[in-house]
């Protein structure tokens, strides 16, 4: 079977688009998926997602990361399905979409960027030396001196795997002040198992972190990530925060056509 697709990226967070309102890709192949998503013998991403049909809002999104199982909410492939149903007609400048954490308003700015709104943050954790919330996937966020040197991939791997989040596990986020309002971020994604060039989940979390200890008393803050920049704003009410926008480019690299036969 032969199946269009397309290649989005959200500063460097990539991912295989396909539309599937006919419902015809075999979603349940999860080592089909894996294959899809390999850099060597695949298309290559980070993860795929599933563009389909929902009765009460424009479209669903179904979001796969890149071992093939299907995963928690993926802040920058929410900003690239917002793109992806433009291009394909099915919204213009506004949305409201359901992914699997639930229901997400998105639009465009003025300057093309996308501007998805994220599930609002009830519960922060705020430990000695991390601080863990949840902004629609799980995130361990850490504070460290000098977010270059750190080895991502070795310590998110230990973190991820700790008997701190037992089987299910953790994203995890080292992020370095810049100033009160810009924070580099660097990030280990669970389900992909390696640092990716950006995390739209992860850097919503981080920005709540550092406004929830102190470290910026704004609620307009900027990420840098590996894969360029992201703006989150957000309000706060008491311990809650409410109205959170994760804001950045999401672009689309290419389109294709694969034989699922050849792999």
């Amino acid at each position: 079977m032969k199946f269009q697709f397309f290649k989005y990226q959200g500063t460097g967070n990539d991912f295989i688009m396909v539309d599937n309102r006919l419902e015809i890709f075999p979603k349940k192949d999860t080592k089909l998926i894996e294959k899809l998503c390999d850099r060597r013998f695949g298309i290559g991403a980070d993860g795929l997602i599933l563009l389909e049909n929902d009765q009460n809002v424009d479209f669903r999104m179904v979001y796969y990361n890149s071992d093939g199982n299907e995963s928690s909410m993926c802040g920058n492939g929410g900003r690239c399905i917002v793109a992806f149903a433009k291009q394909l007609g099915i919204i213009q400048q506004e949305t409201i979409f359901i992914a699997v954490d639930g229901e997400h308003f998105a639009r465009f700015t003025t300057a093309g960027l996308v501007s998805l709104q994220m599930k609002n943050v009830t519960t922060i954790q705020v430990a000695s030396d991390y601080v863990f919330m949840n902004t629609g996937s799980p995130h361990h966020v850490a504070l460290v001196d000098d977010v270059k040197s750190v080895p991502v991939k070795e310590l998110g791997s230990q973190i991820r795997y700790s008997d701190l989040y037992g089987q299910a596990g953790s994203n995890v986020n080292f992020v370095e002040p810049l100033s009160e309002t810009l924070f580099a971020v660097r990030t280990y994604e669970r389900g992909v198992e390696d640092e990716t060039l950006s995390c739209g989940t992860g850097v919503t979390a981080v920005a709540i972190a550092m406004n929830a200890i102190g470290k910026t008393t704004s609620n307009e803050i900027s990420l840098l990530v590996e894969g360029g920049s992201l703006q989150v704003r957000f309000e706060k009410e008491g311990r809650n925060y409410t109205h959170v926008f994760l804001t950045g480019p999401a672009t689309n690299v290419f389109r294709g056509e694969i034989d699922l036969a050849t792999l």
